[in-house]
């Protein structure tokens, strides 16, 4: 019969992990646990016909459009970039009596927003502007 001393003491019986050992499977199990988050995420994005598209497509159309946070006229070029996949945009930039737009001709039933920008008029003129982003289901 053993005593609880004889527990307590090391033996070359019992098995032992490697430090290193440890820190690897504790990373392989993070990276695929980051991995499944992300490709869940997309699934169920993909799976969501209820999510608005036009504020999205704002965000990346002015991120696409600006430089230094004002929008730099022409916008076609932002406009392509921009457009979600599955997606026709449109977008219209009006700065007093100056008007860009980009895009096919909406339809009624598009789903648009309205942002308030800073746009470039000329070299060195920086005026205040709305900038109005379509987006529609492509056919």
């Amino acid at each position: 019969m053993s005593s609880s001393s004889d527990r307590a003491s090391p033996s070359p019986d019992r098995a032992q992990v490697e430090p290193l050992a440890a820190l690897a499977a504790v990373f392989a199990v993070g990276v695929g646990l980051s991995l499944y988050a992300g490709a869940l995420d997309g699934a169920l994005a993909a799976l969501d016909d209820d999510r608005e598209m036009a504020p999205t497509a704002a965000d990346a159309f002015v991120a696409e459009a600006s430089s230094f946070g004002v929008v730099d006229p022409p916008l076609s070029t932002a406009a392509e970039a921009a457009r979600p996949t599955g997606y026709r945009l449109n977008a219209t930039l009006s700065v007093g009596e100056h008007r860009w737009q980009a895009g096919p001709p909406r339809p009624r039933t598009a789903d648009c927003v309205e942002r308030r920008v800073s746009a470039r008029t000329a070299p060195g003129t920086v005026r205040p502007g709305r900038l109005e982003v379509c987006v529609w289901p492509a056919a």
